[in-house]
């Protein structure tokens, strides 16, 4: 069996993160696409995203509860990404609204599996936090080669290039998680409290999920818009491409950083501290008609989710070791980011780019008055913490 301490299984466990964490670097082009592509209006392209990050909530809620209990999870990963590379191909031969919609729907769920799985075995590794930075890392990695190439190649192609790429990351995680996915024994995962049923969660840990959830809810809604709010304000597709290159290079940024701070700053403070600096970095991004404040304000807003997610990810992981809170992360960030795309859809169809700013605010006000019930955790028992320690 694997352990997920070897270089193989982090390396596995990174590729999964990637693909299902797409939508943080992708949802710009990907809705930008969607209607200067293929004419969807606004709110017609956030659907078509959010129908995709509902399908990953339903299927995180559907298995975060049954994570210690699964069987055979090692598999249920790369065959999770394999469906949702199938259906991301699919989209390529189709500009039908109904069609995409079913398509994305699938894709989500699919996704949803394979990440949900990938969060909660990350929760049974002995330093949770420390290698979620390095995987929110990673994504800052894929971001920028997206950012990169992704415009360029659908410049060239068309929207199919879109979903060629989507398909070939899910694809590509479905090798790397077939080869060397972690296989943790089921008894590991069901040792922290045998023979009893397992712990609620406390009121601090649904506090977290609230506030990371709504935090998510601002990320989709304001990032979801940010490529066509530069284009409507006549930026040059040059200048935008600059910008989200900026953003994949920044995003390599607090996931380090959040690692390094582990011991060095309360967690309570650094996600209070995230909650309010995105909502100032959203109102910065939809009030600047200057080409360099909305580059700064744009490259630096993802930033602030990746960064508060970390510690959120790592205080779970401590308040609840079974790991079910954990994998049940795609659910809290994906019901967020389900809402982000059609709500912000709708503002600016019915109300302009400012509405979003906001919006912004006040979701991010709510976030953080949540956050302000995360009192200091401590770590769980010694006997519970060694019952889920990695294999060696």
């Amino acid at each position: 069996m694997n352990s997920t301490t070897g270089l193989r299984a982090r390396v596995a466990l990174m590729a999964a993160h990637c693909a299902g964490m797409i939508d943080i670097v992708a949802l710009p082009v990907w809705v930008g696409t969607l209607i200067a592509r293929f004419g969807f209006d606004p709110q017609q392209a956030g659907a078509l995203a959010t129908l995709f990050l509902a399908g990953a909530v339903a299927a995180s809620l559907s298995l975060a509860p049954r994570f210690n209990r699964l069987r055979g999870r090692r598999w249920i990963v790369p065959a999770g990404y394999a469906v949702s590379a199938a259906a991301f191909l699919a989209c390529m031969r189709t500009s039908q609204f109904e069609t995409l919609a079913v398509l994305h729907l699938l894709a989500g769920i699919a996704t949803g599996v394979g990440l949900s799985i990938t969060h909660g075995t990350v929760a049974l590794t002995s330093n949770p936090h420390r290698l979620f930075g390095f995987m929110q890392v990673a994504v800052g990695v894929l971001g920028i080669a997206y950012m990169a190439a992704a415009p360029q190649i659908i410049a060239q192609v068309g929207g199919a290039g879109l979903f060629a790429i989507f398909g070939a990351i899910m694809l590509a995680a479905s090798a790397v998680t077939a080869f060397a996915f972690p296989n943790v024994r089921p008894a590991q995962a069901e040792a922290a409290v045998p023979g009893v049923r397992p712990a609620r969660l406390p009121k601090a840990a649904w506090c977290a999920m609230a506030g990371i959830s709504l935090m998510n809810v601002t990320q989709a809604m304001v990032f979801s818009f940010m490529e066509r709010m530069g284009a409507d304000r006549g930026f040059t597709p040059s200048d935008l491409h600059v910008v989200l290159i900026a953003v994949g290079v920044v995003n390599l940024v607090p996931g380090a950083v959040a690692a390094f701070l582990q011991h060095r700053l309360n967690a309570r403070h650094a996600v209070l501290a995230g909650a309010a600096a995105q909502a100032i970095l959203a109102v910065a991004l939809v009030s600047s008609n200057a080409f360099p404040a909305y580059a700064a304000s744009g490259a630096f807003f993802v930033s602030a989710v990746i960064f508060a997610h970390i510690f959120t990810f790592g205080a779970l992981a401590k308040l609840d070791p079974s790991g079910r809170a954990v994998s049940a992360t795609p659910a809290m960030l994906m019901i967020g980011s389900a809402i982000g795309p059609i709500l912000g859809g709708t503002l600016v169809k019915f109300f302009g780019y400012g509405a979003i700013g906001w919006a912004a605010v006040a979701i991010d006000a709510v976030a953080f008055c949540f956050y302000l019930q995360l009192r200091n955790h401590s770590a769980q028992p010694d006997a519970q913490a060694a019952s889920i320690q990695p294999q060696t």
